[in-house]
């Protein structure tokens, strides 16, 4: 059994990236529903339905546990996959954990809530993760105290996606939605990057904080850490968990596309393979 990746897009190879280098031993897939894409705008019925649809598919494949690695899909469709599929996929194997599914946002939520010093966070997310509120629901979880301000920022997926990180016309949309951020909150000491793009980001965001000493945390280690952690603790899953060092990617878009725009995220060239999800 695999350990199976999924994003929307291609974002979930920043923390496939970060996963792998973690936990080299393991064999994985990644699934990108590239076709689809993006989920941000999309409605709460439609994105379960997608995501669904492909944790289903890496199921299928011979994975037995799966990592939205999607802030959108954790957000919108995680819970509904936790609370009705999950538990009638392993009633079938007769009521053993076999395989699970787990989110993005959880884990960054624990780590980053013991980062801050006074107690004000900021997140920057797709309009689809802002609306959901997850961010600020699961930090109330972890002290009620802290005060959580989104900011949503349509452009910077497309500008990735389009390969226009680098250009000027990002500089500015950075330099937008960080002062619309901090126009909110100006105690915020700590940001995170709530989308697994924004990472190709970082350094412009980095460069306009950089006389503030905000702290910006993007997830993919932390995740990362988690998951390593997850594993000591869930022997039943670890033990199915096949372990060749091997990955093979999917994408329901063009194969040669997705090895092309993957270059971006992965700076190596790897190999794709199209599929259909129905």
């Amino acid at each position: 059994m695999k350990i199976g990746v999924f994003d929307s897009g291609y974002g979930g190879l920043t923390i496939l990236e970060k996963i792998r280098l973690q936990l080299p031993e393991y064999d994985y897939l990644y699934l990108g529903d590239n076709a689809r894409a993006p989920y941000g705008t999309r409605s709460y019925e439609l994105i379960y339905h997608y995501t669904w649809q492909a944790v289903e598919y890496l199921f299928q494949q011979g994975c037995s546990l799966v990592i939205l690695a999607c802030n959108t899909a954790s957000a919108k469709a995680l819970r509904s996959i936790q609370q009705n599929d999950i538990p009638r996929i392993n009633a079938r194997m007769g009521d053993v954990e076999m395989v699970n599914c787990l989110g993005v946002i959880r884990p960054t939520v624990e780590v980053v809530s013991q980062m801050t010093q006074t107690g004000h966070i900021g997140v920057l997310a797709t309009p689809g993760t802002v609306q959901s509120d997850s961010y600020p629901i699961e930090f109330s979880k972890q002290d009620e105290n802290l005060v959580i301000t989104q900011q949503a920022c349509p452009m910077w997926v497309p500008l990735i996606e389009s390969g226009e990180h680098q250009s000027e016309g990002a500089d500015y949309f950075v330099k937008k939605y960080l002062s619309q951020l901090l126009e909110q909150d100006d105690q915020i000491d700590t940001i995170v990057l709530g989308c697994t793009h924004y990472p190709l980001l970082l350094p412009k965001i980095k460069k306009e904080l950089a006389k503030t000493g905000i702290r910006v945390v993007a997830q993919g280690d932390l995740v990362a850490a988690k998951l390593d952690d997850y594993l000591h603790r869930h022997g039943e899953i670890n033990g199915s968990l096949s372990r060749g060092g091997t990955c093979t990617y999917f994408t329901t878009e063009s194969a040669e596309k997705f090895r092309e725009n993957a270059t971006l995220f992965l700076r190596q060239n790897i190999r794709a393979q199209h599929i259909e999800l129905k």
